[in-house]
């Protein structure tokens, strides 16, 4: 083969700086954040921190904080044993990664010297600066850092429960590797049978908002490899009239979804029951309920903060992030109670629910707890920046980077955004896992 192929030739240069590439991209590649220069050396104090969770926003802001302070006691609270890489469930869903390879001790990453108490918040108690845990324990504190994570609510959807995941058609991407090998299991059967597909987007804000469009075209490509795909109908139903939130994106999706793959898009349809028995599916349109057979359903359950945040003193009282932990969504620190800082999926803020937002907001809170710790003006903003390798097929994917204002915040000028290519599905399939470690790691 000629080494004069183009193709080959963008190829070699993509791989050589992968490893440059890895180091800035955790699932999406720019900083996001405007950050002072970090000290020449830790800061010495006595102040007690308390993370509440230890995904990947409480491990990556709990280790940066381990080195930026000295002196400090730092304790995470969550009884999660294994630490689940969320962005790989999509992969697993449709049959392209096995669970093992989403799982991993949290031990591996929880940093040396900072106390992790295997338990869970139960309560937030602002105005007196503690946690309670379900163990008991009333763990008080100087700085608070909630980074919960947020709830699925499948009860929301008469008729759902997660006993369904796997069985009678119904998968769901979301939760743990268990659900989305189940679904797995359940999208194989539809695969080789073909007939009628329901892929489901409920209202309000969700995790990772680009899985349900992730699994809608990677299970219509794989029809395709099946040779089922004349066999099989597909509707993709969101709960407005939109299909992302990134403007340009949305009007691409909404022209590609049905001339391109023959995905039918019902707008206006939130999932609000299902019988499994029946093989039947339930939507609240404007016009009234409509109910849809279905062989296969991709069910999203609505999400929310956790109901300690959702019903509590700490969340927004009123508007659109009503329910959603209250911060300020450039310096993440809360809006009423300024010892309290938060980031990932539990915060109120326009967009970012991702795990790139997660990368860049991290070295913001920490960069802002120690100053607060200081008494001095918090120097770091995160501004939206946030990242989606919108999977079009095995191979293929465009990546989607934005901001606060939904512009586009591309990192590399060879990549369009709106366009497949096999480079950001490189980047998903083979590098963002261990560069999402090392964000756990502090490293970037």
């Amino acid at each position: 083969m000629s080494n004069n192929n183009p193709t080959n030739t963008g190829r070699r240069r993509f791989l050589a700086g992968s490893a440059a590439m890895a180091g800035a991209a955790t699932t999406g590649i720019g900083a996001g954040s405007l950050l002072a220069s970090p000290p020449a050396k830790a800061v010495s104090t006595d102040a007690r921190i308390v993370i509440a969770g230890a995904g990947a926003a409480g491990i990556s802001i709990a280790t940066r904080l381990s080195r930026q302070l000295d002196g400090a006691r730092i304790t995470v609270i969550d009884s999660r044993e294994t630490h689940l890489y969320q962005p790989g469930l999509t992969l697993v869903a449709t049959g392209n990664w096995t669970p093992s390879k989403v799982e991993d001790p949290n031990t591996r990453f929880m940093p040396d010297g900072v106390e992790w108490l295997h338990d869970d918040v139960v309560e937030f108690n602002p105005d007196n600066n503690r946690v309670e845990t379900a163990g008991g324990e009333s763990v008080p504190y100087d700085y608070l850092v909630i980074t919960t994570g947020l709830q699925l609510n499948f009860d929301a959807i008469e008729g759902m429960d997660t006993s369904l995941i796997g069985r009678e058609g119904v998968g769901c991407v979301y939760a743990n590797p268990d659900h989305a090998r189940r679904t797995w299991e359940a999208a194989d059967l539809f695969l080789d049978e073909g007939r009628v597909a329901l892929f489901t987007r409920p209202p309000g804000p969700i995790k990772c908002a680009g899985a349900p469009l992730k699994v809608t075209m990677l299970l219509e490509d794989a029809l395709q490899d099946r040779g089922t795909r004349s066999k099989a109908e597909l509707h993709y139903l969101p709960p407005g009239e939109g299909l992302f939130s990134q403007p340009d994106i949305n009007t691409f999706l909404k022209d590609y979804f049905p001339s391109k793959r023959d995905i039918t898009i019902d707008y206006n349809h939130p999932l609000v029951a299902i019988d499994p028995g029946r093989r039947e599916a339930t939507f609240g349109t404007p016009e009234g309920p409509r109910t849809l057979g279905y062989d296969f359903i991709h069910v999203v359950p609505p999400m929310s903060a956790p109901d300690m945040i959702r019903y509590g003193d700490l969340g927004w009282q009123e508007g659109s992030f009503e329910g959603w932990l209250e911060v300020d969504q450039y310096s993440m620190q809360h809006r009423r109670y300024p010892n309290v800082f938060g980031a990932g999926d539990v915060v109120g803020t326009p967009i970012g629910k991702t795990a790139a937002s997660v990368k860049a907001q991290a070295p913001v809170v920490a960069d802002n707890v120690v100053a607060a710790i200081q008494e001095q003006a918090l120097p770091a903003a995160w501004n939206g920046y946030t990242s989606c390798p919108l999977i079009t097929e095995k191979g293929q994917a465009m990546l989607v980077e934005f901001d606060f204002n939904l512009d586009m915040t591309p990192s590399f000028a060879f990549l369009d955004p709106m366009k497949a290519h096999w480079a950001p599905w490189f980047l998903k399939d083979q590098m963002l896992h261990a560069a999402y470690n090392a964000m756990l790691r502090g490293r970037v």
